[in-house]
């Protein structure tokens, strides 16, 4: 299927079943963090899954081919990216199984039925606040800075949307962990996987990777670290795996 590119916009090959997916540079484009997180989900046969600012839908696309989810959803709320988005599901044949909505997350238990979702994934900003940013309408910086949503929206509306036993998937900052984990028991997501992300063996971790059950009962497993290079310009073996190179 052939697809119209706006200005600027440009095709990547995604490097699982043949997808591609439409993206500006200029806006944005996702990062490895979506990546990881999408190789770190465990979705079941027929689940039904909601990504949370799904961006140009770069995770629902991957999870389509990774997982045999029944149905995904992704929602964003800037137009221009969930039109990106709309056009990538297209070009893939996939628009029976993935639905890109244009909304708000701090309005999705609006948009969605509550306790609809087995399992929902978000790839949030990190950073707190605006501050010191030259322009926080730039969709760049509403992808990176809590401009629209906080944290606390994000974990809030997953917490409505999950089915009990339901599962929740973030990546974030470790410098939040503490923060993170206080939210999650606050809005009975119980933690129950993390891993930490390295850039390398013997650097600080710059990733993690969570999974949080609603409804969960206390136990938390820490996996092994994931180190992404070898050497400059080297991934591991691991990296090579979730890339699907």
């Amino acid at each position: 299927m052939t697809v119209e590119l706006k200005d600027k916009e440009r095709l990547d090959e995604l490097q699982r079943n043949g997808y591609r997916i439409i993206q500006n540079p200029e806006k944005f484009c996702f990062g490895m963090d979506a990546v990881l997180l999408s190789g770190f989900v465990r979705a079941g046969k027929g689940d039904i899954l909601l990504d949370l600012g799904t961006g140009t839908g770069i995770i629902p696309i991957l999870l389509e081919a990774k997982t045999q989810c029944a149905h995904l959803t992704g929602l964003e709320i800037q137009e221009e990216s969930a039109d990106m988005a709309r056009r990538s599901v297209a070009l893939n044949g996939l628009s029976h199984k993935i639905d890109i909505i244009t909304g708000d997350i701090k309005e999705a238990d609006r948009i969605f039925p509550s306790a609809s979702f087995d399992c929902i994934t978000c790839n949030p900003p990190y950073m707190i606040g605006s501050h010191g940013l030259a322009n926080p309408e730039e969709p760049k910086a509403i992808a990176r800075h809590e401009i629209l949503c906080t944290l606390e929206d994000v974990v809030r509306q997953a917490g409505k949307l999950l089915k009990p036993g339901g599962h929740f998937f973030m990546v974030h900052r470790p410098f939040r962990l503490a923060e993170i984990m206080t939210i999650l028991s606050q809005y009975k997501l119980e933690p129950k996987r993390m891993r930490l992300v390295y850039p390398y063996v013997d650097k600080e971790p710059n990733m993690v990777l969570l999974e949080a059950v609603r409804g969960g009962r206390p136990r938390l497993a820490v996996e092994k670290p994931l180190i992404v290079y070898e050497k400059p310009g080297v991934y591991t073996p691991e990296i090579y795996d979730v890339y699907g190179y």
